[in-house]
């Protein structure tokens, strides 16, 4: 089995393409063609994570953090990013990040944080803008219902709980073939009109290679008639941060003592008690105070997240408590959900849970 195989699994799950531009996402060292030996899973890639794979036979690093975020400009060995880079080089392992990839998916990282929640009812938070794209072409009207069906087949037409969407008009198409025109329909040098069918039908950005690639195999014109733009739609299914209900209402101070437990942390750092019960629920992994305006428009009782600054818990403004677990603790669980989906569907295959906790923070 080579790493490709594995991370091509991972971005089913992830696409590269729902990462933030600022990000530093996919394979960051090593070749997708080395055959794998074992997968360790952790949250951060450091020496000690290298050196955990290297013990139990692993030669890829399936990591949520890239350890390389900005760029590179020596390999020295000066700093910790370095000295992994180096490490992993040295041994032949190979080091692959999921990070904001896995924040925009709707089975990712505040889709784990709603389970251990036991949130139901959920949705995202902040719908992902400008990642879904039109196609329009032109095609005879005999061959528009196959086009259609292998367009379906590779993931077009898939809006949130629907599939096989697509919207067709029928008219007339004209075109004349100059010299050397080779046309399959019609005749060199003559006007010919086409009874054609134009179909519209939408599909995630990350699909636009499979997607053209399917038109030109089933479209019979050798030049082919087609547009793709993008669209300022929001994907409901793409995006970062979640919102849901509890299965019962929960009193502020129980629910915080609960959450401190659930997330396994020293301490809860939160705004103003609001002597309200908490019902309604949103949370986002890492550093999310950029959200706090967006949990509030959505009317969640609560905000779950971290790395709030001082002024950031003034946004509550009496509106919604805002609870800061912990930057490593709200994403913690995110190794466990990579292992258990690589499991499913690798089942005879070493996919290892690191062991190593990578919490730099620790509380007295």
């Amino acid at each position: 089995m080579k790493i490709k195989n594995i991370t091509d699994y991972i971005e089913e799950l992830a696409p590269l393409a729902y990462a933030e531009d600022f990000d530093n996402v996919g394979l960051l060292v090593g070749n997708y063609n080395t055959d794998v030996t074992g997968v360790l899973v952790t949250l951060d890639t450091l020496e000690d994570t290298i050196d955990e794979a290297i013990a139990k036979n692993c030669n890829l690093v399936v990591s949520f953090h890239p350890i390389i975020f900005s760029g590179l400009k020596k390999l020295n060995g000066n700093n910790y990013v370095e000295r992994v880079v180096l490490k992993a080089i040295k041994n032949d392992i190979a080091i692959y990040a999921t990070h904001t990839a896995l924040d925009n998916s709707k089975n990712g990282v505040s889709a784990k944080m709603c389970e251990v929640l036991g949130l139901k009812n959920t949705e995202i938070l902040i719908p992902k803008k400008k990642i879904i794209k039109k196609l329009t072409t032109y095609i005879p009207v005999a061959d528009a219902n196959n086009l259609r069906n292998k367009l379906f087949k590779v993931g077009a037409g898939d809006i949130g709980n629907y599939d096989y969407c697509s919207f067709n008009t029928n008219g007339k198409g004209s075109f004349r073939g100059k010299e050397n025109s080779n046309q399959v329909i019609g005749v060199e040098g003559k006007l010919h009109v086409e009874d054609e069918t134009c179909i519209n039908i939408l599909f995630e950005g990350y699909l636009e290679r499979k997607i053209l690639d399917t038109l030109f195999k089933n479209h019979p014109y050798k030049e082919v008639a087609y547009e793709i733009i993008t669209l300022n739609n929001a994907n409901q299914n793409v995006g970062m941060g979640m919102i849901g209900e509890l299965s019962s209402e929960f009193n502020e101070n129980i629910f915080l003592e609960f959450i401190k437990k659930t997330f396994k942390t020293g301490v809860v750092r939160h705004s103003n008690l609001l002597h309200k019960n908490i019902k309604r629920v949103a949370v986002l992994g890492g550093s999310g105070s950029f959200a706090i305006d967006n949990a509030i428009r959505a009317n969640a009782d609560v905000y779950i997240s971290s790395d709030f600054k001082y002024h950031d818990f003034f946004k509550a403004e009496n509106k919604i408590l805002l609870a800061d677990v912990g930057h490593y603790e709200s994403e913690q669980f995110t190794k466990n959900l990579l292992v258990e989906y690589l499991t499913k569907k690798f089942s005879n295959f070493a996919i290892i849970l690191s062991e190593k906790n990578t919490n730099p923070i620790h509380y007295i």
